[in-house]
């Protein structure tokens, strides 16, 4: 009889096992802002490759703005392609759009889409022209029988009701409301799946929105404000890595047959790892072009973002013969420049648009009402200083930071004065008022050459001429 009940026992024992869900674990890789940082690619490869050694499931994913941001990406004979080779070469699995992959045109996107291997999805993008086909909202893709549904998503903000970017790089796209359509395929997703993750190009606040109004997400990977963020929101973990290849994201998902059991999430910084020897060659072969390498001139002293903001108003200002020059603090690309010898790829880098100069006429009145608007605007380029002038301002703001005047300190309300600006000011900021209006053919990066060219050694001017008071006595 004792045998009887140690048999009967060890049967149930290992029935039990057999019946108990086993433990697996999953790994998702995420970057996003990537703005064309191939040279962090020897070091993201190395630490991709170190992850798919160890851990059991890997997957690679990207949340946008693969490009725009270096000069031996965006201006070679293909803009973008040296970025889609090395992303195809790792093995990225999944990707959405960032506002930046539509600086090209939607045209050459469509071109670019076609050479890329990873799922695009997009929930928000709505595409009836034939130069550029429609992506799928969603992707499911599967790791040892675990099935990941991506539902993809991009800001339509800052457009208005498209990505931030020129109006023409969209026509004929409609970008509805990117939190409504995300929701809307997760409820589809949702019974489908065994894990829902958003990769998200909203930015954290409007991901921080969307969390709050479903749970149906289990992960929500993030970009476009550059930030690095491990949070909860309302049970979902909301994350970003930061931006050009600092870091690389790692969500660790442990699940119990199909049941998330955990996620955790940790910032790799790419410094710790030793560069990929076979990366790195490949990327040596971009830089390789002895005219974006060629030096054109040099800074006395180093620029930070204020001085070159201040320097690329002047600039644009002097070449035209107009009064004033308009620059926006979104359109300086980068935080600043090492004094001593600038070369043409690093003009480049500060300005990647190919931005073209315009020219119009305004009265201070009008400069005051297009000041005062972008001032106010409930988006993430208002309630800062964005226009920067060759001549000084105050903004006045009350208590609840809405601006209600600027004043000019060396205008005459009287007079009529010739602006020179960005053509992306021209195209896109509201309330702007002017006469004799149009865009030239001149790039202001090409302004900026012949000024570094022409001018060298160059002394910026660091001292922010802009400023913000809060009146209390209004």
């Amino acid at each position: 009889m004792k045998h009887l009940f140690r048999a009967f026992f060890l049967t149930a024992a290992v029935l039990t096992a057999a019946c108990t869900p086993r433990e697996r674990t999953l790994v998702i890789l995420s970057t996003n802002d990537m703005h064309a940082k191939i040279q962090r690619f020897p070091q993201l490869a190395a630490a991709v490759e170190a992850c798919r050694d160890t851990a059991q499931l890997v997957v690679l994913v990207d949340a946008g703005d693969r490009w725009t941001g270096n000069a031996f990406v965006d201006k070679v004979s293909v803009p973008g392609k040296p970025m889609i080779e090395l992303m195809n070469r790792l093995g990225y699995d999944v990707m959405t759009f960032g506002n930046h992959e539509f600086d090209h045109g939607q045209a050459f996107l469509g071109r670019m889409v076609d050479s890329i291997s990873a799922e695009i999805v997009c929930a928000n993008c709505i595409s009836d022209t034939c130069t550029f086909p429609q992506v799928a909202p969603y992707a499911v893709i599967e790791r040892d029988g675990i099935r990941i549904g991506f539902v993809g998503a991009v800001t339509n903000y800052e457009g208005p009701g498209h990505p931030a970017g020129h109006a023409s790089s969209f026509v004929g796209l409609e970008f509805p409301d990117p939190q409504a359509e995300a929701i809307r395929y997760a409820e589809y997703l949702r019974p489908r799946v065994d894990l829902l993750v958003l990769l998200s190009h909203m930015g954290d606040d409007r991901d921080m929105e969307l969390l709050g109004k479903t749970q149906l997400f289990d992960l929500a990977i993030g970009g476009h404000t550059h930030v690095q963020l491990d949070t909860l929101v309302n049970g979902t973990l909301l994350t970003q890595s930061g931006k050009n290849l600092q870091n690389v994201g790692a969500t660790t998902v442990r699940m119990r047959g199909r049941k998330v059991e955990s996620i955790d999430y940790r910032i790799v910084p790419l410094d710790a790892c030793e560069p990929d020897a076979s990366f790195a060659e490949q990327v040596a072969g971009y830089y390789a072009d002895p005219e974006l390498n060629r030096f054109i001139g040099k800074f006395a002293v180093q620029p930070d973002k204020t001085g070159l903001a201040n320097w690329m108003a002047r600039a644009i200002a002097e070449d035209a013969g107009a009064d004033i020059g308009v620059y926006h603090v979104g359109g300086v690309r980068l935080d600043s420049i090492a004094a001593g010898d600038v070369s043409r790829a690093r003009v480049y880098d500060l300005e990647p648009f190919g931005t073209k100069v315009a020219t119009l006429r305004m009265t201070p009145g009008q400069m005051r009402r297009m000041i005062i608007a972008k001032y106010n605007e409930d988006t993430r380029e208002g309630h800062r200083v964005d226009i920067i002038l060759s001549t000084p301002y105050t903004i006045l703001v009350d208590e609840s930071d809405l601006a209600f005047d600027v004043r000019f300190h060396a205008l005459r309300e009287e007079r009529v004065y010739t602006l020179a600006m960005s053509d992306y000011i021209y195209k896109n900021y509201k309330e702007l008022e002017y006469a004799d209006g149009s865009v030239t053919d001149v790039e202001v990066a090409d302004v900026l050459i012949d000024r570094l060219r022409s001018g060298s050694p160059l002394r910026p001017d660091n001292v922010p001429h802009q400023q913000v008071l809060v009146v209390t006595d209004r």
